[in-house]
């Protein structure tokens, strides 16, 4: 970890995340990849981030991976987990995509992005969840970790709501997972604004790729 390492959180309001979209039909043409919020949110957020890596070994060439959870108690096989079930049943979505188009600037760079993330939730739901799979799935992980391309997690989820949380000391002013600062995760949840339909993202990086990742942020609203 850098001495330098900083902790940021960005808010991406309902009409950002409705620019991205656009950008993305824009550039895809006739066949759009299905880019909900959260497609555009991670889009987004992995091609700013992967602009703003100043470790030239993990920025040029290749491929670079994005992993995320998602809900697999309805979709295990074969029987689903009853909703009776109090506990986790997560599984991954992951996908590798080149780099250079990733951290491609302007609307090419989020059509990569969104294009992948968007495959990763279509691959995760189409294959059957089981135990074995969940295995697999680990093996994937693993490959890609050691791939040294580097690998984007999230960590939480918009589902979450974590702004209505209320255990009796009222609603939380701001939430942080203060663990991205070692995993290098970005965190993902609902924007503390009810109401407002947007997104908040937290993300660690050195001062220097904090400032590339706030310069590739605010480009969005020059196109």
């Amino acid at each position: 970890m850098a001495d330098d390492q900083l902790v940021a959180t960005f808010t991406l309001s309902k009409e950002d995340i409705q620019r991205v979209k656009d950008a993305v039909a824009g550039a895809a043409g006739a066949r759009p990849p299905r880019c909900t919020s959260l497609v555009a949110t991670f889009g987004f957020i992995w091609s700013c981030y992967q602009r703003a890596k100043d470790d030239a070994a993990i920025t040029t060439g290749g491929e670079t991976y994005f992993l995320f959870p998602i809900e697999q108690r309805s979709r295990m096989k074969p029987d689903p987990i009853p909703d009776e079930y109090f506990g986790n049943c997560v599984g991954a979505a992951m996908q590798a995509a080149s780099k250079d188009q990733i951290a491609t600037a302007g609307t090419d760079g989020l059509l990569a992005a969104c294009a992948a993330v968007a495959a990763a939730i279509e691959r995760a739901v189409g294959e059957l969840a089981s135990a074995e799979m969940m295995v697999l799935w680990t093996a994937r992980i693993r490959e890609a970790a050691a791939s040294g391309g580097g690998v984007l997690t999230v960590a939480g989820s918009p589902r979450f709501r974590v702004y209505d949380v209320d255990f009796g000391f009222g609603r939380p002013a701001k939430v942080e997972i203060m663990s991205v600062v070692r995993t290098g995760a970005m965190v993902v949840a609902v924007s503390r604004w009810s109401g407002s339909g947007g997104m908040e993202v937290g993300i660690s990086l050195p001062l220097a790729g904090m400032r590339s990742f706030h310069d590739a942020i605010t480009g969005l609203y020059e196109h």
